[in-house]
């Protein structure tokens, strides 16, 4: 009995932490996305010599701008 009963408080336990990083998870993913958004918006502001300088061709740059910001 006292196995079970100490399993089930490890597991609400665990219930609990998992929903408080809810929030924090969530707004970690805000500010991911919001990097992806700023910095692919500096990379199409890059002219040809700014973009050769950093090593990276048009069709990379392409690439990149085409995925959506959660990728």
């Amino acid at each position: 009995m006292e196995r079970t009963l100490s399993s089930d408080l490890i597991f609400e336990n665990n219930a609990q932490q998992s929903q408080a990083a809810l929030p924090l998870r969530l707004l970690a993913n805000l500010m991911l996305w919001q990097r992806r958004i700023s910095s692919r918006h500096q990379l199409a502001r890059l002219d040809a010599r700014l973009l050769a300088d950093a090593g990276i061709s048009e069709a990379q740059r392409y690439e990149e701008l085409s995925k959506p910001f959660w990728r």
